[in-house]
């Protein structure tokens, strides 16, 4: 039985993609590794393949027709033969050393039956065009090293949401939530990290570094420029995570702030980037986008205007203006935009 499996979506992914495997391999045995090819025309699939003839019992590739990011995590949880489930993009990697500690730590939940729906760790921006990095960590958040659940989780700070990158999540919970995210279209990372979480009931926070994710590619999705030529994909992917969940029916109240905050931080992110693009027709996506919102789901829209710069967001004044683009900002640091 595989206790993890670690799911690296791949495309063109040939110039960097070893290193993101050879983090995996050194959890072992206990560890299967899918190499999912998202229709790479360079030798992607190739380099893939060499590692699954040298290590036949981790290694699984599987090419498939090009569909993007959400595409290739969706191929992943459903051929999964692990416990947990993990996402590796293929130009990030696993600091080994605590990889090592996550991988005995599922193993030893996993032989005594504890339960565990997701496990939370830190992880670190690299950016060595600039030479700097910093980790993210949880720990005025949640509890430490102890399993917990959501009526246990602490107050978070603008730069502590759980992102893709320090989540594993069990992999029968997100086939069970229905999880299935949108082809040919990028910020997904978003809804997987988002939707499952009212069917999260048990966590445990390793104080860790144990992703360490790259900035600074120029075609990176989180490059501003890019950010702002694929608003319609940011708007979309935002749009469904609304209508995913009705909040004020979460019975959790810190649950239900945690997701409103995460909610909240979306739409910073869209106005911000929408405000910055100050076309005429960015505008209008801008109004689009909040009566959205507030007709798809008015009793979130309610908590969502109840937040720091819920209604300011809103504003086309030179003063509104102003103030998304300082949540814009906070955003930035919060998600890495280079």
């Amino acid at each position: 039985m595989k206790i993890l499996t670690v799911a690296i979506p791949c495309f063109n992914s040939a110039a960097y993609m070893k290193h993101a495997i050879d983090s995996a391999l050194t959890g072992g045995d206990d560890v299967e590794i899918l190499i999912i090819d998202d229709g790479s025309t360079d030798n992607t699939r190739e380099i893939g393949e060499a590692y699954a003839e040298k290590y036949p019992d981790t290694v699984r590739v599987i090419s498939k027709k090009n569909g993007g990011h959400g595409s290739a995590v969706n191929t992943g949880i459903e051929n999964a033969a692990g416990v947990y489930y993990k996402v590796l993009d293929s130009d990030d990697w696993f600091d080994t050393k605590s990889f090592v500690k996550v991988v005995a730590f599922l193993k030893d939940v996993v032989a005594k039956q504890t339960p565990l729906d997701m496990l939370i760790f830190n992880y670190v921006y690299e950016k060595p065009s600039v030479g700097k990095r910093r980790s993210i960590n949880y720990r005025s958040a949640m509890p430490v090293f102890e399993f917990f659940t959501w009526s246990e989780m602490k107050h978070f700070k603008a730069s502590q949401n759980i992102l893709m990158h320090s989540v594993i999540y069990r992999t029968q919970l997100l086939r069970d939530c229905g999880l299935k995210l949108p082809e040919h279209t990028f910020y997904v990372d978003s809804i997987f990290v988002y939707q499952p979480l009212p069917y999260v009931k048990y966590m445990y926070y390793m104080d860790l570094d144990v992703y360490r994710y790259y900035i600074g590619r120029e075609d990176q999705s989180v490059n501003e420029k890019i950010m702002i030529s694929r608003i319609d994909q940011q708007i979309k992917v935002t749009e469904i995570m609304i209508d995913s969940h009705e909040l004020v029916a979460l019975k959790n109240e810190k649950l239900r702030k945690y997701m409103t905050h995460y909610l909240s931080m979306m739409m910073t992110v869209c106005s911000a980037l929408l405000v910055k693009g100050g076309t005429p027709e960015n505008l209008e996506k801008h109004r689009k986008l909040w009566k959205h919102l507030k007709t798809t789901s008015p009793s979130t829209y309610k908590l969502i205007n109840k937040t720091l710069l819920g209604r300011p967001l809103q504003m086309h004044s030179k003063v509104g203006r102003k103030i998304i683009r300082t949540g814009y900002e906070i955003s930035r640091k919060v998600y890495g935009f280079s």
